[in-house]
């Protein structure tokens, strides 16, 4: 018999996890449309009462977005230009109704690969703290993801919280998302970049991801190395090349093809940085 249970404690939830397969749920923006016209058959763990998971908080060497913390909340908050794109991508998850109730963390745990939140994440270095009724462990985000709809979660846990370095929160940040439409639409490729620069407006820092491109998104390390000691600039954006991203592994489908795939990642990356040379850190 399908069994529903609404914890009101994060040590409850996990308690609940300890003792039996359940599927988490908080916003429900992705797993009731995925029902269909199907009815739930598994048991469902509500933990949309946990609000001391709803926060978004500067604390000592990280900043803290917890698992219940909504789009609307991240574009609501005050945070670092570095969350720019954080910010762009918050508005880009479906409508201001989804963005009132659907969260950042099932938007990762998810692991669709056009998942607005992923490439921005990325760039900010993100951690996933997981929790169980034993433990609790911190990863990567870029280790989390594992493929399409897989993630390193195992029975007994969830995401209770994001972590963000303080050392990776620097610098200004863009996100820019293709798609056949403006609104309420999958993206065919999006990209992130944070640029952070000197007093000499050179890049001190490169963080940039592309998303929609492969089954995982990706950050781009050997154009992130190219660009760091350069000066920010417009030009500089045109340095972007086919080669930078020949390592994604986009697929073709109703949406673009792979080719057009890869033309729409490397140009969305130069007008990426283009927009953040002319506001540099």
């Amino acid at each position: 018999m399908m069994k529903f249970a609404q914890p009101k404690t994060t040590e409850e939830a996990l308690t609940y996890l300890a003792t039996d397969n359940w599927s988490l749920v908080s916003g429900g923006t992705d797993f009731y449309p995925a029902l269909g016209n199907k009815s739930p058959t598994g048991n469902i763990l509500d933990v949309s009462r946990l609000q001391n998971l709803r926060r978004i908080a500067d604390e000592s060497t990280h900043w803290h977005i917890g698992a219940l913390a909504t789009w609307t909340d991240i574009i609501n908050a005050d945070l670092p230009a570095a969350f720019d794109a954080l910010k762009l991508a918050a508005r880009e998850v479906g409508s201001v109704q989804i963005q009132n109730r659907a969260t950042v963390v099932g938007n990762i745990c998810n692991a669709s690969p056009a998942a607005d939140g992923m490439p921005a994440l990325l760039c900010l270095d993100t951690i996933v703290r997981i929790s169980s009724a034993q433990s609790t462990k911190d990863i990567p985000l870029k280790d989390f993801v594992t493929g399409n709809r897989q993630t390193t979660l195992a029975a007994g846990e969830m995401v209770t919280e994001l972590l963000i370095p303080k050392s990776s929160a620097s610098g200004r940040s863009s996100f820019l998302k293709l798609g056949a439409r403006k609104y309420l639409v999958i993206s065919i490729a999006m990209v992130a970049a944070r640029l952070a620069t000197d007093n000499n407006n050179c890049i001190v820092d490169a963080a940039l991801s592309v998303g929609s491109c492969s089954v995982v998104a990706h950050r781009l390390p050997d154009l992130e190395q190219e660009l760091i000691g350069q000066a920010l600039s417009r030009e500089l954006a045109n340095s972007v090349e086919h080669r930078h991203v020949s390592g994604l592994a986009p697929i073709a489908d109703v949406r673009a093809t792979a080719e057009y795939r890869y033309e729409a990642a490397a140009e969305l990356l130069r007008r990426s940085i283009a927009s953040l040379a002319m506001f540099p850190s």
